[in-house]
């Protein structure tokens, strides 16, 4: 850059006639000198420089590396000097170089020689006008810096998909500070790991102590540089949002007119804006993420719903003299809870309600396991498709020991399935049942009797070896069958206490002769009042079975 464009003409020929002055009175010492000033980015730039030998004018360099400026004295072979305020004087001797730099022991304002008064004053004026000069050209980058800032800070948040949300910051930062390298860090569940690098190798992980990214930020130089390794320069920042660190973002070896120089107070104060506004996208992009993730669960939730609906009847089978109604609120979207109605060969009903250990996913998928198994066993075309499923015992016990096998096998050692199978002689009203670890079904008599289905075995699914027993019972007309899950009973209210069996039987009792639908859904509104409001605990599912008062005047029906 030409000095007299960069101070003003009227202080460089200023300079420049004094130090023409100031050699003219010591040309028997040295016949060459130049005036260098601090530059912005911490170098020495050449001011002015005469002499009466053209070669020695010639080795003075335009610019001496930002290394010598500051606290340490330049340095240039040949030479002595003696700072001039925010300057240095560099002279040589035409006779031969000096040994050693050595600066004058007497300082140019003691001497009270006119000549270096006068070369001193010049030197001041050229100093205040490059004062002012970068002061002009501060207060101008700083505008174009914010403009930077705001251009760049637009491009980042503009993006939400996070791979390229994280190039984006990392190219950003390195192209903001004339970097030449580049890492962004993450925190990873106490962690930093590395999403994005450019311009060399980087650590994969680093574990930071309980001091946080601080205490590296403010340790020796030396641990900052191993972020980067060959790195000569390093600045490292925090990417931080809603007050925490989310992040690292580490930028190396800042271009200058010496190939790379250190990094500067105004450098680590644009790279904690620019930090900031990267923290900010990388958490709207999370929460994107997080959002799509939600929406894209609640899809498969919803669409897990559907499927699980399908597997309970649409509607109960017609059956002449008997009534049918099932009824089925899980906790969640889908739940654990399943029941189901079989037509069967001979003029027989098989009855099913099951509840599988946990609620949920977990718990919908060994439901859905459960309903593959039994079609497969007793459906139309099922591997146990014998009249005489379970009147004959041991078909019975035959069938509980193949699914659980089939459950064992196929689900995780912790997860089992409570299970009442209850197969109905529609002409007799001969029911027999298979109760494996399930509650008790209630049988309520026309008479008032009250008879439990008990459990005559453990749940399926958790002993390999497990035996069950076939009981009987037989439903007269008029008597109603109810089987259902422990959510009812253990339905809970904002003090802890059950609904319970008690109230359950008062309510059938109460209205056992109205119609089926009508039942269940006082026992609906029974469960949601005894709740008032607290969230539901666990599925509930229903299963009502009654026989006509008419139905043994007809005779056997048809199924």
């Amino acid at each position: 850059m030409d000095p007299k464009a960069a101070l003003g003409s009227s202080d460089v020929e200023l300079l420049e006639r004094a130090l023409e002055c100031w050699l003219r009175r010591r040309s028997e010492a040295f016949s060459a000198a130049a005036v260098y000033l601090e530059d912005g980015d911490q170098g020495l730039r050449r001011i002015s420089c005469h002499g009466t030998a053209a070669e020695l004018v010639e080795g003075f360099p335009e610019l001496l590396p930002a290394s010598t400026a500051g606290e340490v004295e330049p340095s240039l072979p040949g030479c002595r000097r003696l700072a001039l305020g925010g300057g240095w004087l560099l002279c040589r001797d035409e006779a031969g170089p000096v040994e050693e730099d050595t600066p004058w022991s007497e300082p140019l304002e003691s001497s009270g020689n006119v000549e270096d008064l006068l070369l001193l004053a010049a030197v001041r004026a050229c100093e205040l006008s490059e004062r002012l000069r970068l002061q002009t050209f501060q207060n101008q980058y700083r505008g174009v810096e914010l403009e930077a800032l705001y251009d760049v800070g637009l491009a980042v948040v503009s993006t939400l998909d996070l791979p390229q949300l994280t190039e984006e910051i990392l190219l950003r930062a390195v192209s903001l500070l004339d970097a030449r390298r580049g890492v962004l860090y993450e925190h990873d569940g106490g962690v930093y790991r590395r999403r994005r690098m450019v311009g060399g190798s980087a650590p994969e992980l680093l574990e930071i102590g309980d001091e946080g990214p601080q205490g590296l930020l403010e340790g020796d130089e030396a641990l900052l540089r191993d972020l980067l390794p060959g790195a000569e320069h390093v600045l490292a920042v925090t990417v931080e949002a809603a007050g925490s660190p989310r992040g690292l973002l580490v930028v190396a070896d800042k271009e200058s007119r010496f190939g790379v120089g250190p990094f500067t107070a105004p450098d680590r104060r644009t790279l904690s804006l620019f930090a900031h506004q990267a923290g900010i996208a990388l958490e709207n992009a999370h929460l994107h993420r997080q959002a799509l993730e939600k929406e894209r669960l609640e899809r498969e939730m919803e669409l897990a719903a559907q499927i699980q609906r399908q597997l309970l009847p649409e509607s109960m089978p017609r059956v002449a003299g008997w009534e049918l109604h099932g009824w089925n609120r899980p906790a969640r979207q889908v739940g654990g809870d399943y029941y189901g109605v079989m037509e069967r060969p001979g003029g027989r009903l098989l009855t099913v309600v099951a509840d599988v250990s946990g609620k949920g996913m977990p718990a919908a998928l060994l439901v859905s396991n459960l309903h593959s198994a039994l079609d497969l066993l007793l459906g139309p075309e099922g591997l146990l498709d014998q009249e005489d499923l379970l009147v004959d015992e041991v078909v019975g016990t035959h069938l509980l020991h193949r699914l659980n096998r089939h459950v064992l096998d196929s689900s995780l050692p912790n997860k089992f399935i409570t299970l009442l199978l209850v197969e109905l002689d529609l002409a007799t009203g001969r029911a027999r049942y298979l109760n494996a670890g399930h509650n008790p079904a209630l049988l309520l008599s026309v008479d008032g009797s009250l008879r439990y289905l008990e459990a005559s075995g453990p749940p399926v699914g958790l002993l390999p070896e497990a035996t069950y027993r076939v009981d009987t019972v037989t439903l007269h007309p008029g008597d109603l069958l109810c089987l259902y899950s422990d959510g009812i009973t253990e339905c809970t209210n904002l003090q802890g206490v059950e609904l319970g069996e008690e109230q359950l039987l008062e309510l059938l009792r109460r209205h056992a002769a109205e119609p089926l639908p009508q039942l269940a859904g006082r026992l609906d509104a029974a469960c949601r009042r005894f709740a008032r409001g607290l969230a539901q605990g666990d599925d509930q599912t229903l299963l009502l079975v009654r026989r006509g008062l008419e139905a043994a005047a007809r005779g056997a029906p048809k199924a």
